[in-house]
């Protein structure tokens, strides 16, 4: 055997699978998903297709066609798996929205759900059309932390609803700022721990073998900003967003400084914490004792609780589920269609159905932290990590939440639950995410330039 290498020949040109048209498949079977759950649901509790499902079926359509034509030109080596989990998420929360919508004729909330969704995905496209590098989001660390605190605050003027400060009402149009602060957090947070992950990695004094505590000068302005959000946060009684907030602090601060002490430091403050909250917030240690005892209220003669109704619809929905339609769990009360969406699923789609759920989650979140692992620059990894991580986070604590694992914190599934805030936010999210795996997946400069010439081997006779 000799090898000889083509010295004189052109290096051959790199070409990277785009995998547009693998986009485009997984969007068209996400949209006739969706679709054929709304119909479903039409004819399981009208005996009739639903007169707008037409209508229904093109808008969620053409919403993920224009998603995808801008991914197509603006991000063409971005991750294919992305949007069409987004589109076939967005469109299974509608299915479920419109099916408890039935049962409640007066208090229509998909098709508002629909236009905040259309709004999403309008900022989706501007977010890939226009921001070409996500580095440029590294130039604007402090206006975010600046801006994300602002959001936060403006809410404690404004009446609390359900218990919670976390909304502004402005006569019949209301959102939750603290839903855009997270993504703001997660840019500031990125940017300052990429800027100082060596020292927060390298200097300080060890206090233990698993943990080496940086100086106050690098430490302490990130923990500053964590605590006043957190305390902000509690003020305004949001203690699902609080939590939220915390465990991104901690697994960006493990991913920058690669300590898995933070981790457990995390794990400690987060149990005190939440036992003095639970312990002296009237509001929430009423949550913790429902978590203890959610049959306690049955026991009383006062009627089931909404965990208890929730855990009732996950029992009811088995393996296979009752059928989409066919569940009880609008007698949760106000917070189906938000909070308890997932009780729903658990009940109408059973237990294969919300595993499935579940697996795109998971899939979501894994395909962000893989993307991160790819990324060269140290802020792109982390910001990818942070936005995934507030995905994954989000349902952990809403799933446990509504399925008695952890107290129940007023938090919306993404994508999955009503409200105008989340889904609009969830949206950016998958678009930066979107732009960055454009940069992790797209072919590097140096490797288009020089190319890459395999030897070329010849058989001896």
């Amino acid at each position: 055997m000799t090898a000889t290498t083509a010295v004189d020949a052109p290096p051959p040109e790199l070409r990277l699978a785009k995998r547009r048209g693998v986009e485009l498949s997984l969007l068209v079977c996400a949209v006739l998903i969706s679709v054929y759950g709304y119909i479903d649901v039409g004819m399981t509790r009208n005996n009739a297709v639903p007169p707008d499902a037409a209508r229904y079926g093109a808008g969620l359509g053409v919403l993920a066609l224009l998603a995808h034509l801008a991914v197509r030109f603006c991000a063409p080596y971005a991750d294919p798996l992305l949007l069409p989990i987004a589109v076939l998420l967005n469109g299974i929360g509608l299915v479920l929205i419109y099916r408890l919508d039935l049962a409640t004729p007066r208090f229509e909330a998909a098709p508002t759900q629909l236009i905040w969704s259309t709004i999403g995905v309008a900022l989706f496209i501007a977010v890939v059309v226009f921001l070409r590098d996500h580095r440029v989001l590294q130039r604007y660390a402090y206006l975010s932390m600046a801006a994300a605190l602002v959001l936060m605050i403006v809410p404690i003027g404004f009446p609390a609803v359900n218990g919670a400060k976390i909304w502004i009402r402005i006569g019949a149009f209301s959102f939750q700022p603290g839903e855009f602060a997270k993504i703001l957090l997660a840019v500031f947070f990125a940017a300052y721990l990429s800027a100082n992950g060596n020292a927060l990695a390298y200097t300080g004094r060890r206090i233990w073998r698993l943990l080496q505590l940086p100086t106050g000068r690098v430490l302490g302005p990130i923990v500053a900003i964590w605590l006043l959000s957190v305390i902000v946060l509690v003020l305004e009684r949001d203690l699902g967003t609080s939590l939220l907030f915390f465990g991104l602090f901690v697994i960006m601060l493990y991913v920058a400084t690669g300590r898995t002490g933070w981790i457990a430091v995390g794990l400690l403050l987060a149990g005190a914490g939440a036992f003095a909250v639970g312990a002296l917030e009237p509001h929430v240690h009423s949550r913790v004792q429902d978590w203890l005892d959610p049959f306690a209220t049955i026991d009383a003669g006062q009627g089931p609780s909404q965990l208890a109704q929730s855990l009732f619809a996950f029992a009811a929905g088995g393996m296979l589920g009752a059928g989409l339609g066919l569940g009880h769990s609008i007698l949760i009360g106000f917070a189906a269609k938000s909070d308890f969406i997932l009780a729903t699923a658990g009940e109408e789609l059973g237990l294969v159905g919300l595993t499935g759920i579940f697996l795109l989650y998971a899939l979501m979140v894994a395909r962000g932290y893989r993307t991160g692992l790819a990324l060269r620059d140290p802020f792109g990894r982390l910001l990818t990590i942070g936005l995934a991580s507030i995905i994954a986070l989000q349902v952990f604590v809403i799933a446990g939440g509504v399925m008695g694992l952890i107290p129940l914190t007023g938090m919306a599934m993404p994508f999955l639950a009503q409200g105008g805030s989340s889904v609009v936010t969830n949206w950016i999210i998958v678009a930066l995410l979107i732009r960055v795996s454009d940069s992790a997946r797209a072919p590097h400069p140096d490797s288009v330039e020089t190319g890459v010439v395999a030897p070329v081997l010849e058989n001896e006779r």
